[in-house]
């Protein structure tokens, strides 16, 4: 009986002893604070130049154990550059000269998401480069890699307040940036950590009717696929609910690695974030898709400490769950346009002949067009966005300060898309918005000279 009582004590301690090491608990020290950026779209470096605009936004990026940013362009020398713009691309061929790494560190940018729609706009070759630079410049990174695992695992930062988990993906990518694993004789495939999303368009029980009947007067319909409550038209499903919209289904198999390796990051670290780059159901829209919520819900659940959504380039609703901020779209932090060179492709999408037009005649078109009715770049809104600045106490956010930010719509095209704090009536605007989108996740947000604050 002693031997026996003396093996379920032993048992216990080893018990124990898992949940100290391998908790999903957060354990990072009081004051903890995570800054939180969106979208950098930057082609040259910032800092060094000391924009006027710009200085009181790197005291806010300097003041943070952790600051946040999705790196939405590629990183090289164009004149030294091996890889070739891609055919399949992110709507615009996004690169920066080799100066932008050690300006992004210097700026006070630790950590960042690399998984986007731009991650392959110049193939593997680019995402390599952009990759070394980014690991010369000592910014850890995730999102991407030479395989499927490796772009799904963590990355981790340490700081003198507890290490830190960084897990990365995309719902919005070109297709052929899919990373893929190792099966049988065939290798990995580099790229990027997806999450397939299966899109649904909802209409009225009565307009569901009318597109049958479209279907089944083409030819080569076949009646024996036929579903009852769906019909598939020109490759686009609908089905019938009660009002119009975009409808979401998460791949089965990506959420569940997502789910597994965030799970390990939180195992490995003291604070987790998870970090998704997500368009649906397009740039014009400022509520998240249908499936987000219960989403970024699950990912909390767990272990994240931080949801953080970047791609639609405006601002989306904030909520508090568990005592944990998700963020559904922080918007533009920078929108520096002056991307050259460009690839043939772009010129021919826009009718425009490099014999003859400059990139930047190419690049105003495409910010300026109306592609398939979502609003263009052209429009003030995608130029107003926010730092989003959260302080943890006891393991759990005690204040969330958002500080409005304008990318200078009104400037000169050589001079737009930096980053400055917004005041007066702007600010205000910009975050009664932000109130606005918030209200539906009961997030309560305080103006108080020309910041925002969440107090949960």
């Amino acid at each position: 009986m002693q031997e026996q009582s003396q093996l379920d004590g032993d048992n216990r301690e080893k018990v124990e002893a898992y949940d100290k090491v391998g908790s999903l608990a957060t354990n990072v020290a009081d004051g903890f604070t995570l800054v939180a950026v969106g979208d950098l779209i930057v082609t040259r470096p910032v800092s060094k130049y000391r924009h006027p605009v710009f200085d009181e936004i790197v005291n806010i990026l300097h003041n943070a154990d952790v600051t946040f940013g999705n790196m939405e362009t590629n990183i090289f020398d164009i004149r030294s550059f091996e890889g070739s713009p891609q055919a399949e691309y992110g709507g615009a061929y996004h690169v920066s000269v080799p100066a932008l790494g050690p300006d992004l560190r210097a700026m006070g940018f630790n950590i960042m998401s690399y998984a986007n729609n731009h991650t392959f706009d110049w193939g593997v070759e680019g995402m390599r480069k952009t990759c070394q630079v980014l690991d010369e410049s000592g910014i850890v990174f995730a999102g991407v890699g030479e395989n499927l695992s490796q772009a799904a695992a963590a990355r981790f930062l340490e700081t003198p307040r507890g290490r830190v988990a960084l897990v990365s993906f995309a719902s919005t990518f070109t297709p052929m940036s899919r990373a893929c694993d190792p099966a049988g004789e065939a290798g990995g495939r580099p790229g990027l950590n997806p999450l397939r999303l299966k899109e649904e368009i909802v209409v009225t029980p009565e307009m569901l009717e009318n597109l049958k009947q479209v279907r089944n007067a083409l030819p080569n319909f076949n009646s024996g696929f036929e579903e009852e409550d769906r019909v598939v038209l020109a490759g686009m499903t609908f089905k019938a609910g009660d009002s119009v919209g975009y409808s979401y289904d998460p791949n089965a198999s990506d959420v569940s690695n997502i789910l597994r390796n965030v799970r390990q990051g939180k195992q490995f670290a003291d604070f987790c974030i998870v970090t998704n780059h997500g368009h649906e159901p397009g740039n014009w829209c400022q509520q998240s898709p249908d499936y987000e919520q219960s989403f970024a819900r699950k990912m909390i659940d767990a272990g994240a400490d931080a949801y953080i959504v970047h791609g639609p380039h405006q601002l989306r609703g904030i909520e508090i769950y568990k005592g944990r901020p998700i963020l559904y779209s922080v918007g533009n932090f920078f929108m520096d346009d002056l991307r050259t060179p460009v690839g043939a492709d772009m010129f021919e999408e826009h009718g425009k002949d490099p014999r003859i037009h400059t990139d930047a005649e190419v690049t105003l078109d495409e910010m300026s067009k109306l592609h398939e009715a979502e609003l263009g770049f052209s429009d003030p809104v995608f130029y107003e966005s926010i730092i989003a600045v959260s302080r943890f106490e006891q393991n759990q956010i005690a204040e969330l300060r958002l500080h409005p930010i304008e990318l200078g719509y009104s400037r000169r095209f050589a001079n737009r898309g930096i980053p400055s704090l917004a005041s007066g009536d702007k600010a205000r605007a910009i975050l009664e918005r932000l109130q606005l989108l918030s209200r539906p996740f009961g997030t309560e947000i305080i103006i108080e000279n020309n910041v925002g604050i969440v107090t949960p």
